[in-house]
């Protein structure tokens, strides 16, 4: 039997038609294109369907032995590029399945017992999905291991914090590294749990209402590592849902766009940063660029495309909630377009915690394991602008609420010692005693050891604060936890 033979009998359902499809629609209803990145997924779930298929003894032992051999040949071929991949079989499933059947003849056919494209389809991308949340897992912790180290070798730096974009309150950048080693914390849980409802089983539930075949389901489960932290099958219960339901892509990039939220704010703040009216970091060249009129500059522009890229995933996020939200029960041909926006999540995803890790922490020795490069700190910078702010004003107040004034009256008293010194062009430490004790009494000489930055930052020493103590437990605490 010749290839193209095969390929027309590989469309089951083609002798109900009476013209052949038209080329255009052809090329429309493909998605062999795109979704052939599928194919190690849909051997791993094909050879956990067979063996189940030979245990039930719905087929016989050699066809399984034929299926097995013929599979394993398969995936050689695609891995060594020497498969032939044709848009006339549509997508990932038909070609494996044509392929299969010239090499191996009727046993290849009869792979397709008790399951449809439907459940095959909902199967590969789980299971696809479930190893890219383990990798993408697994950046995000190095990601956190690199900001962990930045902010181990920057505990002492002092920057100002700010609200508004004003300056607020003195902190030390390690704590504001930390603050990031937070958020994407947060979403290394949200993509753990994720995982656990991506990896549930859907196949068996052939085209929508299961099928007569005596299929032992939870068998493929388990073969396929479907499994609960109990080691108990995970099996969609309702073949209605299986083979319909996209919470899981939906799910997984709403935790995308979240996390690329987090390294828009981050990239923001690399941007304001090095621009000279901060000049708070640097960058490596090699994540900078430079201007084809202007030789002086150096942009920023990974920072900046990652901000862009944001909105991208964001785009892939409503794309995927529109394509569900009118759908009936059960598959639609409209499900074929949830493979696209999910890929591009997936990839841009991946490659912007490859590439921030790198950027923030630089590279990895992997003869040495020392790291070099990474993100250069200008301290006196951070100080200076610490000074020009008044950062220290709110530690005046608590001063103030110490000597037994009520907080409000305090504030209002620091509002004006703060008038004063910006009518004198000075910092709030440059102010005689005289001219402090002018606006309040309670002040004393003591007050300037409170007027210090490293004062104030040594001051905030509670759960979670900006003190140098607490900065270097929450390092401990975070490398426990990684």
């Amino acid at each position: 039997m010749s290839i193209n033979q095969l390929d027309k009998k590989s469309q089951s359902w083609s002798a109900l038609f009476a013209e052949p499809m038209s080329e255009l629609v052809k090329r429309y209803t493909s998605s062999v294109s795109f979704d052939k990145r599928l194919w190690r997924a849909d051997i791993e779930g094909s050879l956990a369907h067979a063996e189940m298929l030979e245990h039930q003894k719905i087929i016989s032992t050699s066809d399984y032995q034929d299926i097995v051999a013929g599979l394993r040949r398969i995936g050689e071929e695609i891995h060594n590029n020497q498969f032939d991949w044709k848009l006339d079989l549509e997508d990932v499933h038909l070609n494996i399945e044509a392929r299969l059947t010239q090499m191996v003849g009727d046993a290849g056919k009869r792979l397709h017992t008790g399951r449809s494209r439907n459940d095959q389809v909902a199967t590969d991308v789980r299971l696809w999905l479930r190893d890219e949340i383990d990798e993408i897992s697994d950046l995000l912790k190095q990601f956190q291991h690199s900001l962990l180290e930045v902010a181990e070798t920057n505990v002492e730096v002092i920057m100002p914090g700010f609200t508004h974009l004003q300056v607020a309150q003195p902190i030390s950048f390690a704590h504001h590294m930390l603050a990031y080693v937070e958020m994407f914390g947060r979403d290394l849980d949200r993509f753990r749990e994720v995982r656990v409802r991506v990896n549930r089983l859907p196949l068996g539930s052939a085209a929508l209402a299961g099928t007569s075949y005596p299929l032992d389901r939870e068998r493929v489960a388990r073969t396929l590592g479907m499994v609960d932290k109990e080691g108990a099958p995970c099996v969609c219960q309702n073949s209605l849902d299986a083979v319909s339901d996209r919470d899981f892509a939906v799910e997984f990039t709403s935790a995308a766009a979240l996390c690329m939220v987090h390294i828009s704010r981050m990239s923001e703040e690399l941007v304001l940063w090095m621009s000279q009216n901060f000049g708070f970091i640097k960058l490596s060249d090699r994540f900078t660029t430079g201007s084809s009129i202007m030789p002086q500059k150096k942009n920023p522009d990974v920072p900046e495309l990652a901000r862009g890229k944001a909105g991208r995933v964001f785009g892939h996020l409503m794309g995927l909630l529109t394509l569900m939200k009118a759908q009936p029960l059960a598959y639609n041909k409209d499900n074929q377009e949830d493979k696209e926006p999910l890929f591009d999540t997936v990839d841009t995803l991946k490659d912007t915690l490859r590439i921030f890790d790198e950027m923030m922490g630089g590279q990895v020795d992997p003869k040495t394991a020392i790291r070099s490069g990474g993100i250069q700190v200008n301290v006196q910078a951070m100080k200076e602008a610490a000074l020009k702010g008044y950062a220290t004003a709110t530690d005046l107040a608590d001063y103030l609420v110490r000597k037994g004034l009520p907080f409000r009256d305090a504030h209002e008293a620091v509002a004006k010692i703060v008038r004063l010194a910006q009518e004198l062009k000075k910092g709030l430490s440059d102010l005689p005693i005289a001219q402090l004790r002018a606006i309040n009494p309670l002040i004393e000489e003591d007050v300037y050891s409170v007027l210090t930055l490293e004062g104030s930052l040594n001051a905030r020493a509670t759960l979670g604060g900006t003190a140098p103590g607490q900065i270097r437990m929450q390092i401990e605490r975070w490398k426990k936890l990684l």
